[in-house]
């Protein structure tokens, strides 16, 4: 959970109690290089877990976390037990099934940003035969 003024992070908690704000770290990371190095320092917390928490409040110690509000459009469902994976699942095959795309398709977003080609994408899409994905991977390309 964030101690998040809607600007500026003032602390991370992991599982409060008493939430201090309506914000939580989702769990979508993007790290620089001294992650691994920041990674090896951290302890297991009185949970005996090593949280990343910890990682990130490293960061915000040296005053170099930053965070991204996400927006309309966007979901986080928890994943932690069978239920709620059963749940996210269903989910999004909800999404998927009524809107008729793809959630998370890393080659859809890199052929959107240019980074791969129609033939790449095609090339990419060949040998997952006729499954859906493939399927939707030629419609992506021929769109």
């Amino acid at each position: 959970m964030l101690d998040f003024d809607g600007e500026r992070v003032r602390g991370i908690i992991e599982k409060p109690s008493t939430p201090p704000s309506n914000y939580a770290v989702t769990g979508l990371y993007f790290l620089d290089g001294s992650a691994p190095e920041r990674a090896a320092k951290v302890k297991p917390s009185p949970r005996g877990e090593l949280e990343i928490t910890t990682l990130l409040e490293s960061y915000l110690d040296d005053d170099i976390l930053s965070v991204e509000r996400m927006g309309r459009g966007y979901a986080w469902l928890d994943t932690g037990t069978h239920a709620s994976l059963l749940d996210a699942g269903n989910f999004v095959r909800t999404l998927q099934e009524r809107q008729g795309l793809q959630t998370g398709s890393p080659e859809e977003i890199a052929f959107e940003n240019g980074w791969i080609t129609r033939d790449d994408l095609l090339n990419i899409a060949k040998p997952l035969g006729k499954n859906a994905y493939g399927g939707y991977l030629r419609g992506i390309a021929d769109a």
